[in-house]
């Protein structure tokens, strides 16, 4: 065993302690990830692509917007659930067309498993791929950006409605509860010596 080998198993098992904790998963995942920038960075300057001086507040907010709903339809929509069946177990659903998953494995199948269920995680690789996009191609990131804002929108005034609705209803409920409570009390007879 080189001594390489044998700093990294002890700097594993004194980090993991008794846990079982994928950093061997997790070098494959960050070295993906690192690949993939150089790799679009490659081949920006390949193309002559420039870079913009700056990225404007519009932008930005656009780009945030979108990056926080695609990195929850990628962690938790159903509709996504086959993209991350490889590395997952379904446990149950998790409110509006979401699912709570377990993430299976050892090695980088987990390690990659945690990315994918993890909106948190999956939000670094969506902008990172869509600032890069508003570099390569800024039109049609644009458009992709503004429909998936349109989405958390639409999402957000969804959640809204039912959110009144539900207001609405307990309301009513509480309503007609007191009213019957009133009802109740005017029908008893009056006790004996009140008058």
């Amino acid at each position: 065993m080189s001594a390489l080998t044998r700093t990294a198993s002890r700097i594993r098992e004194l980090y993991q302690g008794d846990a079982q904790r994928p950093l061997r998963g997790y070098v494959v995942v960050l070295g993906t990830y690192g690949a993939l920038a150089g790799a679009l960075t490659a081949a920006g300057r390949a193309l002559g692509v420039r870079v913009p001086e700056r990225v404007g507040l519009g932008d930005t907010v656009l780009l945030t917007i979108a990056t926080h709903k695609a990195s929850r339809l990628l962690a938790k929509d159903t509709i996504t659930s086959p993209l991350r069946a490889p590395f997952t177990r379904y446990q149950e659903p998790a409110g509006q067309s979401e699912l709570n998953e377990s993430v299976r494995g050892q090695g980088a199948q987990h390690a990659v498993g945690e990315v994918l269920t993890c909106p948190f995680c999956l939000a670094v690789w969506v902008a990172s791929g869509l600032t890069a996009g508003l570099a390569f191609a800024p039109r049609q990131t644009r458009l992709i950006s503004t429909m998936l804002t349109v989405v958390a929108g639409a999402d957000a005034l969804h959640l809204a409605y039912d959110g009144g609705k539900q207001l609405l209803t307990r309301v009513s409920k509480e309503a007609q509860q007191a009213q019957q409570a009133q009802r109740a009390q005017q029908a008893r007879p009056a006790g004996p010596g009140v008058g």
